[in-house]
């Protein structure tokens, strides 16, 4: 019987030749590893193109996914008032704001873009419940008076929570972070303004705003994420230099400056227990209902539902705007096309 020889199949690669590429393979990863370890030690940044661990990665995409997702559902509870704004300045300025709100989501889809996910890929995700935004935008805004709360001490917890986001390890989101603090800032101040008018204005409209003060104190305590100890990605978040202070930290730095700035105000914060810590000269907030910012963040929180079917409202409502843009870009790539053939 003739000996039979083992031989590859045509185009496919050889034992040796699949056993070298995984080799390099292998080397390019212990090469990344090297170089990504120097930038976290050099407290620099990595960008895109950049070699990085696929655990890095996802947690950037989980984290910077979830914070355009929270800047466009964020939209909603302020759009509602823009028709019952007080005045046509507070309408203008409000308007503003929620485009501002538009604006940072865009551009926070661009840099989680830059990791490889569709942007189209992250929307479905939003609109088809499996991916997360800040729970703070399932409680309803009941009360023009929730408008300064929501400027004052939402917009002021993002603030104290991504102004250290600047410095995130990773280039395009601490970018576009730099931009999005200088907005935020505005929207502050936009905020603590209604409330100084209001609680300066008549007994109704200073115990309108102390009830708007009431309601969005606690969920926006919980914006900053669970306690530490119950914060499983915090730990590594900031090993990587994405984040630099811990939740809790950036928690109880926000309680100190409300604190300042409610004496201004004229109000009271609803915490019975908050006290100032001699020792480490800090202010600490009492207990906060985690089982509640559960059941919110699992989907069961008052607005939940009403947030998602808009946002699959206003996606299906732009069909046109797309497919126009779509035919458009079509065209002119058609006509780019025949210059050159023509050349």
């Amino acid at each position: 019987m003739a000996s039979q020889t083992l031989q590859s199949v045509p185009g496919e690669p050889t034992v040796a030749q699949h056993e070298q590429s995984l080799e390099e393979a292998a080397r390019r990863d212990a090469d990344g590893q090297a170089y990504f370890d120097k930038v976290m030690a050099d407290d620099s940044r990595i960008e895109p193109r950049d070699w990085m661990p696929p655990a890095y990665r996802k947690t950037l995409l989980r984290q910077i996914s979830q914070h355009a997702h929270s800047e466009i559902i964020g939209m909603q509870p302020e759009a509602n008032w823009i028709s019952r704004a007080p005045s046509l300045k507070r309408k203008a300025i409000l308007m503003a704001k929620v485009q501002d709100e538009a604006g940072h989501g865009l551009y926070l889809y661009s840099a989680a873009e830059t990791l490889g996910q569709p942007r189209d890929q992250m929307m479905q995700d939003l609109m088809d419940g499996k991916a997360k935004y800040s729970s703070i935008f399932n409680y309803p805004a009941r009360t023009w008076a929730d408008m300064g709360a929501i400027g004052w001490m939402v917009d002021g917890a993002a603030i104290a929570n991504q102004v250290p986001l600047c410095r995130a390890s990773f280039g395009p989101y601490g970018r576009a972070m730099v931009r999005v603090c200088k907005e935020e800032s505005f929207h502050q101040r936009q905020g603590f303004e209604i409330l100084l008018e209001l609680s300066h204005g008549t007994p109704e409209q200073k115990q309108m705003a102390q009830d708007a003060v009431n309601r969005w104190y606690a969920p926006a305590l919980m914006m900053f994420g669970p306690p530490d100890d119950d914060s499983p990605n915090s730990k590594q978040s900031m090993a990587w230099n994405i984040k630099r202070f811990s939740n809790d930290e950036l928690r109880n730095r926000f309680v100190g400056m409300m604190m300042e700035q409610v004496k201004v105000l004229e109000l009271t914060l609803p915490d019975k227990d908050i006290r100032f810590n001699e020792e480490t000269k800090k202010w600490e907030h009492g207990p906060l209902d985690w089982e509640e910012f559960h059941e919110v963040l699992a989907g069961r929180g008052p607005c939940n539902a009403q947030r998602l079917e808009r946002r699959r409202e206003a996606h299906n409502d732009g069909t046109w705007v797309r497919e126009a843009a779509a035919a458009y870009a079509e065209k002119q790539a058609a006509k780019q096309a025949e210059k050159e053939f023509a050349a």
